[in-house]
């Protein structure tokens, strides 16, 4: 089954782009446009996409409040890929602190929005820029700290999330801990079950927030 995906964004071309991209891969299919925030929320339970490509400025209601809609009023919510124009946007940073899973720059390459979309719909990786974990070491969070500290992780559930934080999947974390992936899982699910993060970007941002590690 392809992957299906919902295009929002408020420039006709930046969406006839997007779709010509992604509609052109034998696994993804584009099953519909919105041209502001303000319709996703009727269109992703009328269409069910597993991505929304979400442009995060957007005139009448942007994609931070959109994602916000979409999470708090979806009940099996698609995964949201963010799509902005620059890296260090505040605007980005506070979509994932919202609860988009990845972001994606509108002047990427065919191939990286191609492979963006496949990653943010597995689940397993990371895609937000070290611009992005920058804003979220220098803004700080006091819930996030406590919340780390309250955790009480493991030795090796903190391992895990560090390397999370560097955009490693299962399979990566378990080679560069030699263990099994399917342990590295369990171990994930530990984590974002203590921390009270909904996936892995939420656990990320909340380690980086907190201080429990420093953008490179």
């Amino acid at each position: 089954m392809p992957v299906t995906v919902l295009i929002v964004d408020d420039e006709p071309l930046v969406r006839a782009g997007l779709r010509a991209v992604l509609d052109a891969q034998p696994d993804i299919e584009v099953v519909g446009e919105a041209a502001d925030g303000a319709s996703v929320v009727p269109l992703v339970r009328q269409l069910r996409p597993q991505v929304v490509a979400m442009d995060v400025r957007m005139p009448l209601l942007d994609g931070i409040q959109a994602t916000r809609a979409v999470l708090r009023s979806v009940d099996t919510p698609p995964k949201i890929l963010v799509v902005t124009t620059f890296e260090n946007d505040e605007y980005v940073y506070q979509a994932l602190r919202a609860g988009a899973d990845g972001f994606l720059l509108k002047r990427a390459r065919p191939s990286e929005i191609v492979h963006a979309v496949r990653l943010v719909a597995e689940g397993e990786t990371l895609l937000f820029p070290a611009a992005v974990r920058a804003l979220a070491a220098e803004y700080g969070n006091p819930k996030a700290r406590t919340v780390l500290e309250r955790a009480e992780l493991t030795e090796r559930e903190e391992a895990v999330l560090r390397l999370m934080t560097k955009g490693l999947t299962n399979v990566e974390i378990a080679k560069e801990l030699i263990i099994g992936a399917e342990t590295v899982k369990s171990h994930v699910s530990a984590i974002l079950a203590k921390l009270g993060a909904r996936d892995r970007t939420q656990a990320v941002i909340m380690a980086y927030e907190s201080g429990f590690v420093a953008p490179a």
